[in-house]
């Protein structure tokens, strides 16, 4: 299996555990509203919601990270465009 494919996966995965977390979140954010009195029933588990969203956050940038350091590496730098110009300028001298 390629990275992108692998990369493909990931961000499916995660954006599939964010919808469920947020589905999740959104049931007992109304179950709260209910009765105020049930926030010290469900904080943990909306903190741990909460928790789970952000780490699916840091996974996204950690793959985008990924993704841009292999785009870089393909790419030409000026310093590579410079070199190459110097190389094609003395073989044209000789």
């Amino acid at each position: 299996m390629s990275s992108d494919k692998f990369i493909k996966e990931a961000i499916d995965n995660i954006r599939g555990d964010r919808e469920t977390t947020r589905e999740l979140l959104d049931d007992a954010m109304r179950y709260l509203a209910i009765d105020q009195s049930r926030h010290r029933d469900m904080g943990q588990t909306l903190a741990k919601y909460v928790e789970t969203l952000q780490r699916s956050n840091e996974q996204l940038v950690k793959l985008c990270g990924l993704m841009s350091k292999n785009e870089k590496t393909d790419e030409l730098t000026d310093k590579d465009f410079a070199q190459i110009f110097d190389q094609i300028q003395e073989s044209e001298k000789k």
